[in-house]
């Protein structure tokens, strides 16, 4: 099945987008725990869009909520000394970038991540900050040695992120795509070599009306596995019914 342009109006709303690609990611998860990943490494969807900040301080005022009753003795069971950190005046601005991923992790020494799957969203792409964001998160998984795929496929925002990741690393332009391409995979395998640490790159374009590639996922110290885009995305069509 080609590549749907089902990301251009009426069907841009981000509900659907969000839908689509939630049920993509657990279709990837799925698909690696069952045939791909090796023996010790299992696979997890990651999605938080848009409120996650909202819930994130809302989860905090619960926390502090219930340290208050704790230490006021209204727990209603045996009192646990808690402890939480003063006031602080110092509160500053930040961005946290859209997460529609899946993290491969070898359970062989406890749970390690070695690997990483970014299917980029809408607001991956909608600002400079959010961008810049994004391209941080995905440097900190380099630099860590995790391999990572990242996958574009949203036809109404024109950024390429993985060229600006390159700029952030400050990489030459013989690493960013060589024409502008706003529809793209790119894997990424990390190493260290006798001459020095590298990042192995595989870039692919991609089109409205052709098939999905299959990328390579390296797995931090283990194995480099294909991720079959198109397998996955023809799957999570049909459980969307598009």
């Amino acid at each position: 099945m080609p590549l749907l342009d089902h990301f251009h109006p009426p069907l841009a709303e981000l509900r659907h987008w969000e839908s689509f690609h939630t049920a993509w990611a657990t279709e990837i998860m799925r698909t690696l725990n069952r045939s791909v990943l090796p023996r010790g490494c299992f696979a997890e969807a990651q999605v938080h869009v848009g409120g996650r900040v909202e819930i994130d301080v809302a989860a905090f005022e619960d926390e502090r909520a219930t340290s208050t009753a704790t230490e006021n003795g209204n727990s209603g069971g045996l009192a646990v000394a808690t402890w939480a950190p003063p006031a602080t005046s110092l509160i500053m601005p930040a961005v946290f970038p859209d997460e529609v991923e899946i993290q491969v992790f070898d359970s062989s020494g406890g749970a390690t991540l070695v690997g990483a799957i970014e299917l980029i969203s809408p607001g991956n792409k909608d600002r400079p900050e959010t961008r810049r964001a994004f391209a941080a998160k995905c440097a900190s998984y380099l630099q860590h040695g995790i391999g990572l795929v990242i996958v574009d496929v949203v036809t109404e925002r024109q950024a390429n992120l993985h060229d600006e990741l390159i700029q952030l690393m400050q990489q030459p332009a013989q690493f960013a795509f060589s024409r502008e391409t706003d529809l793209y995979s790119a894997a990424y395998r990390p190493g260290r070599q006798v001459t020095g640490d590298q990042v192995e790159l595989w870039l692919a374009p991609l089109a409205v009306g052709e098939p999905l590639p299959t990328m390579a996922l390296a797995l931090r110290g283990i194995a480099t596995v294909p991720v079959d885009l198109e397998a996955t995305y023809v799957a999570a069509c049909a459980d969307s019914r598009l």
